[in-house]
């Protein structure tokens, strides 16, 4: 979730400044709020901001649950994948949802067998939204 979660700001704000930078007339404030505009970052890059937003709230749950069962949550990410073009950044991204929703579909079945109720309730509801993820990079690729 760290990892993922500074991917898809960097991506997000690297996208943004680009398109600035080749729009000097372009207002930053208004190309960043502004999805439904002519250029063709802001439906990914605002998409990646939000994901980007979810994916560290997840982050946050995660934990905290993992301080509550008595652990310590790491503060080191995985390597984060900055792809050259847009097609294939979408794609690591997709196959990064892909990844996490077979992780924790495994963290559930791990809860319930240990009969963590919490700890499964907490997972089903970030598997949802990973799987929202994954639709939302499918869809961008298509």
């Amino acid at each position: 979730e760290l990892q993922v979660s500074v991917q898809y700001m960097l991506q997000h704000a690297i996208g943004a400044g680009r398109m600035l930078a080749g729009n000097p007339q372009a207002e930053p404030a208004n190309l960043l709020k502004f999805v439904a505009n002519n250029a063709l970052y802001f439906l990914p890059g605002m998409n990646l901001k939000k994901i980007a937003i979810t994916e560290m709230r997840h982050a946050e749950a995660i934990s905290e649950r993992i301080v509550i069962l008595g652990g310590e949550p790491t503060t080191e990410h995985s390597k984060i994948t900055m792809s050259k073009t847009m097609a294939d950044m979408l794609a690591d991204d997709r196959e990064q949802e892909r990844r996490a929703i077979e992780l924790y579909e495994k963290v559930i079945t791990f809860s319930e067998e240990e009969k963590d109720k919490e700890t499964e309730k907490l997972f089903r509801q970030i598997l949802k939204d990973e799987e929202k993820h994954h639709k939302t990079f499918s869809a961008l690729i298509d």
